[in-house]
């Protein structure tokens, strides 16, 4: 049996912020944006679920061949927590639940890696990446012991609740450089980010 936490890849969102544009589905080296991280985390072994909303043909194709399972979020327009709902309702018998946005285009399969590896050795802990600064972001994997708080979840603040609740139970983990608070919303940012990162 896979003891690993399970991954919930946020992917449900409207990109609103893109003027019209996908950012799941912008280039980041040759494939798109979501592919890139999906693959990433079913390198890791762990099972992974996909959250997306009913009507994203595109973003379904850009996960072709990738062994994953998707999870649609038919509210997803009530925010990120209707997403991660559905993820903990999906992966309820796993030991925990690593929550990945999809619009990190500097976290690898490495990383992912490292929060795994540190919640096998304190499964019963929140493990939160974050830069190597210590400023704190994404991913976050959290002990089936906290599932029913995620699942009560409402808005779109994602998780910030249940980490404040359990701020006590939080532990860090460093991650490279700037990958775990690297997220890209607009044009400008993305833009932003290929002048620093001509090859990506």
């Amino acid at each position: 049996m896979n003891r690993k936490p399970a991954i919930l890849i946020l992917a449900a969102g409207a990109s609103s912020r893109m003027r019209g544009a996908d950012k799941l589905l912008a280039q980041v080296g040759d494939e798109a944006l979501l592919r890139r991280i999906a693959r990433a985390a079913v390198q890791t072994g762990a099972p992974v679920f996909v959250a997306l909303p009913p009507d994203s043909p595109a973003r379904r194709l850009a996960l072709a061949d990738l062994t994953v399972k998707v999870v649609l979020v038919q509210d997803a327009a009530l925010g990120m927590s209707a997403s991660i709902r559905a993820g903990v309702l999906a992966a309820q018998t796993a030991p925990g639940l690593m929550i990945l946005p999809a619009d990190m285009p500097e976290l690898d399969c490495e990383d992912l890696r490292c929060l795994i590896a540190a919640f096998a050795q304190h499964p019963g802990q929140i493990w939160r990446a974050t830069a190597a600064d210590g400023t704190q972001g994404h991913p976050v994997v959290f002990p089936a012991a906290a599932f029913g708080d995620l699942a009560a979840l409402q808005g779109d603040e994602g998780a910030r609740q249940v980490l404040i609740r359990h701020a006590d139970n939080v532990s860090l983990l460093a991650l490279p450089l700037r990958h775990a608070v690297t997220d890209l919303d607009t044009p400008e940012d993305w833009a932003a980010w290929r002048a620093r990162n001509p090859v990506p």
